[in-house]
């Protein structure tokens, strides 16, 4: 197979309540500007990319944007022609929108791999979303139509975190986490966001104390009373809008950039499975993305033993725990030793989610999967300020999921320098 390099990409900042760029109705600039639409963040992360790998609109052969939810939050779809409106050299370029729920990113960085592979030699790679337009019952509806929504809606108003809780249940049942477990998970994905500039939650201390209490400041939320109690506001993903993009290139297209690989990032693998959104999760074990992962170290020809630096999709704090467990840097049932033993941490063992995660960095939906391979990329690159690792990695891996473990891409990358 053709490699495929990262040659460079970029972010927006991921802002939403409680960041100090959103406009609400208690914000000093409110009536006089307004927060940005999917529009808006589209044109200012494709120049920014272009730039950052070395060129702009005309170098590029195909184009993909993902976004799960733009017609109903923003009430836009038909996402591929706002590329060819951002930049234009992408006048007259193929570009597609690509949806798969929380894993619509991911899918669209598949699909910028296999147009590599197939002979593109420089495709561009956006994920955007905008979710702050519409109240939190609303949103939550939206959200839902990732799950099965005719068979699971009525598990609870807030039907995603609902799922997430039973995840929850079902591992506190088996004696595999606590809830004070989930606390320090929440608690180093804010303390990783308080060092990135792009973090949605940048400006918000979490402290284990709040973390660990349900209180006004952190309530439970669901209204299932069977759920209720596994679920506090401090182990939800963010409610975020922004845009993160990546120009992949072939070793052809590098030289059209003029990049050298020693600048770039490979992709050594990106597996994709589906699993039956008709059918139940298993409970504790994330399934679908082990099937994934399995398939990832089989074409990178690596194994877990080798990674040295994750994004995984944490949703929710307990997804973050069982991914230790399903990509295998930590065994069965002793992710939440790995998490409370500090391994997780920038530096520790496997540093995971060093920006701060879906729960710190923010969760912009269709961005999220083109974000974490960005971050990959920018801590290979050192490139990460406040929250660069000690040593930059070598090999990574990068875990996306859509649904509650319904779709999954799984990637693993390894520095070209």
């Amino acid at each position: 197979m053709r490699p495929v390099y990262i040659a460079g990409g970029a972010h927006t900042p991921y802002i939403g309540k409680f960041h100090p760029d959103f406009i609400w109705k208690g914000h000093p600039d409110f009536g006089a500007r307004v927060n940005p639409d999917t529009e808006a963040y589209i044109r200012r992360v494709v120049p920014d990319a272009l730039a950052a790998a070395g060129g702009d609109g005309t170098a590029v052969d195909k184009a993909y944007i993902a976004n799960f939810a733009g017609g109903m939050f923003d009430n836009q779809a038909h996402l591929g022609p706002f590329l060819a409106a951002a930049d234009r050299g992408l006048r007259g370029k193929p570009a597609m929108r690509i949806e798969g729920a929380c894993a619509s990113g991911g899918l669209a960085m598949s699909a910028g791999v296999d147009a590599i592979r197939a002979g593109a030699d420089v495709v561009l790679v956006v994920g955007a979303e905008v979710q702050t337009t519409r109240n939190a019952k609303d949103g939550a509806d939206f959200l839902a139509r990732a799950s099965h929504y005719k068979r699971q809606r009525g598990l609870d108003p807030f039907t995603f975190p609902a799922l997430l809780a039973r995840r929850v249940k079902m591992a506190v049942e088996a004696g595999e986490l606590t809830m004070d477990d989930l606390a320090h998970a929440s608690v180093k994905a804010y303390g990783n966001a308080n060092k990135n500039p792009n973090a949605h939650m940048r400006a918000v201390e979490m402290t284990y104390e709040r973390a660990s209490t349900p209180s006004k400041a952190n309530p439970v939320f669901l209204t299932n009373p069977e759920l209720r109690p596994y679920l506090r506001v401090s182990d939800c993903s963010q409610v975020s809008d922004g845009a993160s993009a990546i120009v992949l290139a072939s070793a052809e297209g590098l030289a059209r950039l003029g990049k050298q690989k020693s600048d770039t990032v490979e992709i050594l693998a990106c597996a994709v499975s589906c699993a039956p959104i008709d059918e139940d999760s298993s409970g504790v074990d994330l399934d679908n993305i082990h099937t994934a992962v399995t398939r990832a170290y089989a074409e990178a020809d690596i194994g877990p033993d080798a990674v040295q630096v994750a994004e995984v999709h944490d949703c929710f704090t307990v997804a973050e725990v069982l991914m230790y467990e399903a990509i295998g840097i930590a065994d069965k049932g002793a992710g939440a030793r790995f998490l409370r033993d500090g391994h997780a941490a920038i530096d520790g063992k496997v540093p995971v989610n060093t920006g701060g995660g879906l729960v710190g960095f923010g969760h912009p939906v269709g961005a999220t999967g083109v974000k974490q391979a960005l971050e990959i990329f920018r801590q290979m690159k050192g490139l990460c300020g406040a929250y660069q690792m000690p040593n930059a990695p070598g090999v990574g891996l990068s875990a996306n999921m859509g649904g509650d473990d319904r779709t999954a891409v799984v990637s693993v990358y390894r520095d070209a320098g």
